[in-house]
């Protein structure tokens, strides 16, 4: 720390009336530089002032709202220097806004705008505890300062970057580093990145071509990064036959079941599980993420940035589509083994394919289905339907009413099953109202759809009806604030897998 920065700290100078006001929350901005910090804040415009790790005592302002790239300038070669400037021109917005003013536009400014009886009594106070008297000639000061500084020391977050953080910034593709409890955005905690171990696998495999260059040995575990190719003429044809387009790509505009066939329809689409056996252990994901990368969109959208970053990385061909999905797996062991051998399964998760539609009158009523894959044919019987309500504080929350009346249902289903198969209610829920206002700045301004119990179904595994060894399955509809009082129309949902797991050895 500065020493006279110090020395200011222990005399308990208030700087608030001449535009630098102290704050214990100095979240940073985009535009704020990596080891910045922050003492002081203009009060406007997210304008901070700070010290900069690597750079000294040098004082730099920063000012979010100005245009790209006049983020950050410095001010003075240190915080004594930092005061005297303050004491020859009487606030911080002079200083703030000096590197776009010539000399004579200075001095107009100043003498425009004379130091306030308040600001005069703060900058007798730094005089007399500082002993340190006012700048001479402070805009050559820091015309001087400005023009001899090397603004391509400064490091900057990946906030920096974004163009939609930063609409002005040239993407620029950060070091590329890869750690266990992170994804493509970032990580967590202080792990160092995993070590890059190149395998450059590759297999077909769930009708896609799929490439892994490298896997990532970690502290916690192995991080794999699975990229999977997908032919731009599928992606086009897929965008054509539900008319995709950039106007056109919001969920508002499709029925639940239309996204559930666009969801199996979607060749960038494809959910699974892979596990490892390392040196004969399994070892599972615990978490992963994914990007995309779709070469038919327009050049100003063809991607998320992160994608475009991982396809350049890994050298993947840019007239296909990409999906790259990572992996972690922690360690089957207590430390770091060495990786002698190493094989990768890949499992698919299954889909959701929307069935017929039935409604339920009363107990007793039965209604016949076929899976749409095996063939095999349902009878599903109702043995109970019921009214019932949930309880408002489950959902912890005095800013919403929520809704709380359903219709339990429950049924069997003849022959039981091998298949998973469920039922949901083709009617969407009401949605919760508002009854107190919002008393956090940054909170939501509006609640999320219920999901506590419509759609949810399952069998609770309950044997009845003497010998017929029978299971109760039970299906709930979507909450409602008034008694449900029509009858309930249920969609059958399967879940289907339409690949055979598949091994391949990676080291």
């Amino acid at each position: 720390m500065d020493k006279i920065f110090r020395k200011f700290l222990h005399r308990n100078i208030d700087l608030a009336p001449i535009g630098i006001e102290r704050r214990e929350d100095n979240t940073p901005y985009f535009c704020t530089p990596k080891g910045a910090s922050v003492f002081g804040w203009a009060g406007a415009d997210g304008i901070h002032f700070c010290f900069i790790r690597g750079f000294g005592g040098m004082v730099f302002a920063v000012s979010p709202e100005n245009a790209s790239p006049n983020y950050v300038h410095p001010l003075s070669r240190n915080f004594s220097d930092f005061l005297c400037l303050l004491l020859a021109c009487g606030d911080a917005a002079v200083l703030e806004q000096a590197w776009m003013w010539e000399e004579v536009q200075f001095e107009a400014f100043r003498q425009d705008n004379p130091p306030t009886q308040k600001q005069q009594q703060t900058l007798s106070e730094i005089a007399a505890k500082m002993k340190l008297t006012p700048m001479e000639r402070p805009w050559e000061y820091i015309r001087t300062l400005q023009s001899s500084f090397d603004y391509s020391k400064l490091r900057f977050i990946e906030d920096y970057y974004d163009t939609e953080m930063n609409p002005a910034a040239d993407p620029v593709s950060p070091e590329w580093k890869v750690f266990f409890d992170g994804g493509f955005w970032g990580h967590q905690g202080k792990d160092h990145a995993g070590t890059e171990i190149r395998i450059d696998v590759q297999f077909d495999w769930a009708g896609h071509h799929w490439m892994l260059p490298a896997l990532y040995s970690c502290r916690k575990g192995i991080v794999l990064d699975f990229c999977m190719r997908v032919e731009s003429e599928d992606i086009r044809g897929f965008m054509n036959r539900w008319n995709l387009n950039p106007e056109r790509d919001s969920c508002e505009n499709f029925t639940c079941e239309q996204q559930m066939q666009m969801e199996l329809e979607n060749p960038l689409c494809l959910h699974f599980n892979p596990r490892l056996e390392l040196n004969g252990r399994t070892m599972r994901t615990s978490h992963g993420c994914s990007v995309s990368f779709n070469p038919c969109l327009p050049d100003e959208m063809i991607s998320e940035l992160e994608a475009k970053w991982a396809v350049d990385h890994y050298n993947l061909d840019t007239a296909c589509g990409w999906v790259i999905c990572r992996n972690a797996f922690p360690w089957a062991y207590k430390r770091r083994p060495q990786i002698k051998t190493l094989s990768l399964t890949m499992e698919q998760q299954p889909n959701r394919v929307p069935g017929p539609h039935f409604i339920s009158h009363a107990s007793g009523d039965s209604f016949v289905f076929s899976h749409p894959v095996s063939g095999i044919e349902y009878m599903l019987t109702v043995e109970e339907l019921e009214r019932q309500t949930i309880d408002q504080n489950r959902f912890g929350s005095g800013r919403w009413s929520y809704p709380t009346n359903y219709i339990a249902m429950s049924y069997t289903l003849f022959p039981e099953p091998n298949e998973y198969i469920t039922l949901c209610d083709c009617a969407e829920g009401d949605k919760p109202l508002e009854i107190a206002p919002n008393e956090e700045k940054f909170g939501p301004v509006c609640a999320a759809d219920v999901a506590v119990i419509g759609g949810a179904d399952g069998p609770t595994a309950i044997l009845f009806g003497g010998n017929s060894q029978r299971k109760l399955h039970a299906a709930y509809s979507s909450l409602h604030f008034e008694p449900v009082q029509d009858d309930v129309e249920w969609r059958v949902m399967f879940h289907v897998r339409q690949f055979e797991e598949k091994s391949f050895s990676l080291i």
